[in-house]
This record gives C-alpha cells, sequence and structure tokens, in this order.
C-alpha cells in the first residue's frame, strides 16, 4: 500500500474535489451568474423572477427533477454508462484476475477442491486425507465469512 500512497492520495482528493466541491461550487455559481449576468438585465425575465430566492426556487423545483431524469436516462437508457462501465471493466487489472480476499482465499480453493474430487470420484478413487484436511479447512473459513468474519482483512483494517 505505502507504494501507491501518492495515488491513493491523488484518487481521494479527486474524489473530493469534483464530487462535493466543484460541483456544488459550479451550482452555486451558475445560478449566481446567470441571474445577475442575465435576469436581472432582461426585463421580462425579471418579471418571471423577481428575485433570486424565486429563481433559486424554480431551480430546485424543476432544475433538479429535471437532472434526475436525464442522470435516469444516462444510466438506464443509453448506452453512454455501458460505454463508461466497459472502459471500467477493461481498465481493472480485477476483471482478469482473482481479487484479493475471500474469493482468492476461500471460493476459488473451494472450486478446485471440488472439482478434483470429483475427478477422484468419476475414477472411483478414494478421497486422501490431504483432501479431507483441505476441505475442512475451507468448511472453517467458509464458516467464518457466514458468521460475518474476515478472511485477510483488508489493508485499512489491519492484518491478522
Amino acid at each position: 500500500m505505502r507504494k501507491n500512497l501518492g495515488f491513493r492520495a491523488w484518487y481521494y482528493f479527486r474524489q473530493g474535489w469534483s464530487t462535493y466541491f466543484a460541483f456544488i461550487l459550479a451550482a452555486v455559481n451558475t445560478m449566481v451568474t446567470t441571474y445577475y449576468l442575465a435576469i436581472e438585465k432582461a426585463l421580462f425575465l425579471k418579471s418571471m423572477f423577481p428575485t433570486f430566492g424565486v429563481y433559486l426556487g424554480v431551480w430546485i423545483g424543476v432544475g433538479v427533477p429535471l437532472l434526475v431524469v436525464i442522470g435516469y436516462i444516462h444510466f438506464k437508457r443509453s448506452a453512454a454508462y455501458a460505454a463508461e462501465a466497459d472502459v471500467g471493466v477493461e481498465a481493472n487489472p480485477y476483471a482478469y484476475k482473482l481479487p484479493p480476499g475471500f474469493t482468492k482465499i476461500v471460493v476459488f480453493p473451494m472450486y478446485l477442491l471440488m472439482t478434483s474430487m470429483l475427478l477422484k470420484l468419476s475414477k472411483n478413487e478414494k478421497l486422501s486425507d490431504d483432501d479431507l484436511v483441505s476441505l475442512t479447512e475451507i468448511q472453517k473459513n467458509l464458516k467464518l465469512l457466514i458468521d460475518g468474519g474476515y478472511i485477510d482483512k483488508p489493508t485499512y483494517l489491519g492484518r491478522k
């Protein structure tokens, strides 16, 4: 994790900036700019929005629901989100290898053990003591996960 600390900090900074700071600042800037530079100068618009509070209320009442609908269309009805998801999957290294944690430590070893046992059973071979020990260990790990425990804790929670 230490070698990625700079990249992690950069990622968290960008998330905080774009999701919270820049978004709120841009919304306030847009509303103030449009009202004081456009609406106050145009008499017909000034009669519709006599104060900034009225403009803000209309913006919240009409603009927010409209933007929710546009966001819904972006995610559910357009190909744009699917293309974004494709790029995210292609860039994600864990789309092509096992992610760390329970998948790598419990689930796929269980699959490997199950296929090994199926092959042995299909050849009428007995399970070895090592197979039974491996199976018992995987069962303990599965029980731990089912009970809400951790397998190979994430670095932010501290290692075992």
